[in-house]
């Protein structure tokens, strides 16, 4: 399957008059642009939650994926929390009341510092395995290596580490803008790891 994620990149979650019209909303637009675009699924990704509290956020994005879903518009879903405080207590109110609708939990490990070490990866990961309990975690880095474990790192020892023991659920590299200037050596190697190499 080619997978093409329509990104909610840091926007600011701005809860609309009700519920059940932002939900409409929503679906409207969203439906809209991901039938134009021919795109097989959604990230989301709200870091800014500045008059939303977890359980309004956790309805509205919860039942925006599980109407896109029952419509067909989209065959997977998933969520792009980091550590922060307020974006894991919105993201786990989200997961405790509607993990069964999403696919994948996209966590930003390249949010962690970035001496990072290929043992701390480790436990962070168990750590968000754990708070996001059934879901399939993705590991993830950048391409320019700004932030938690690189690619010069270990971050594909890591990853392999992680195949080995069968947590290894697919690879996410951020971002298309900086591989593209190395001809997507991260994401080629990302391939490679998870086929077996």
């Amino acid at each position: 399957m080619n997978v093409i994620f329509n990104r909610l990149r840091k926007r600011k979650f701005i809860q609309g008059p009700s519920v059940s019209s932002w939900v409409s909303n929503a679906v409207s637009s969203l439906t809209d642009i991901i039938q134009q675009y021919h795109l097989d699924g959604i990230d989301i990704d709200y870091e800014h939650f500045d008059y939303s509290d977890p359980n309004t956020f956790s309805e509205c994005i919860g039942q925006l994926i599980t109407q896109l879903k029952q419509n067909n518009v989209i065959s997977f879903a998933s969520i792009a929390p980091d550590d922060d405080g307020p974006i894991q207590s919105h993201y786990t109110a989200l997961w405790k009341n509607y993990g069964n609708s999403i696919d994948y939990v996209n966590f930003q490990f390249y949010a962690y510092d970035s001496s990072t070490s290929v043992s701390q990866f480790m436990n962070y990961f168990n750590a968000q395995e754990s708070r996001y309990s059934g879901g399939k975690v993705l590991a993830s880095s950048m391409t320019e290596g700004s932030g938690g474990l690189s690619p010069a790192n270990g971050f594909f020892d890591a990853c392999r580490k992680l195949r080995d023991s069968g947590k290894l659920h697919g690879i996410f590299v951020w971002c298309a803008d900086s591989s593209q200037s190395n001809d997507f050596q991260y994401e080629k190697q990302s391939q490679s790891v998870i086929l077996g190499s």
